[in-house]
């Protein structure tokens, strides 16, 4: 009886972590098993806590997507970028790709290129040779997720 008390315990405990985490921001499921472990909860405890939190939709992983996808967009990702980045979080597939795919489009990416050449226009235009600033800017969108197709439309508009 005692051993069942102590099971429920610390399960309470892993549950009650999981929670102050949460409270700061949304975690991915990954993320909240990565920080439970990383406090030395069992296996068990974690798997029971971070099922009752999904169940109480605390944890939601899409919905973490999308909230993480709009900060990538803000700071100037392309599509290829953001994948990258929600796979290092755990999401992995088909799911990803269906989140992605509603939520920007090949002209939303061109319009956020835009906005992003527009903000370092002053860095570009220091590079004289023609040819030099165009590699450069290549680059620098590709670094960034833009696909090939999105930055050669960038620049080939006006």
């Amino acid at each position: 009886m005692a051993s069942n008390q102590q099971q429920n315990s610390n399960y309470r405990h892993a549950f009650n972590t999981a929670l102050r985490i949460l409270t700061g921001r949304d975690h991915f499921k990954s993320e909240l098993v990565h920080k439970l472990k990383q406090r030395g909860f069992a296996a068990d405890d974690i798997e029971k806590a971070v099922a009752e939190c999904e169940r109480l939709d605390y944890l939601n992983d899409e919905r973490s997507a999308r909230i993480y996808l709009g900060q990538l967009v803000r700071k100037g990702y392309g599509i290829k970028r953001i994948d990258y980045e929600l796979n290092k979080k755990g999401l992995r597939g088909e799911r990803i790709h269906n989140i992605i795919s509603e939520s920007i489009s090949g002209a939303d990416e061109l319009e956020g290129a835009r906005r992003i050449l527009n903000k370092y226009t002053r860095r570009f235009e220091r590079e004289q040779d023609l040819k030099k600033r165009r590699n450069k800017i290549y680059r620098f969108f590709h670094s960034r997720g833009f696909s090939p197709e999105t930055i050669r439309k960038l620049m080939n508009d006006p």
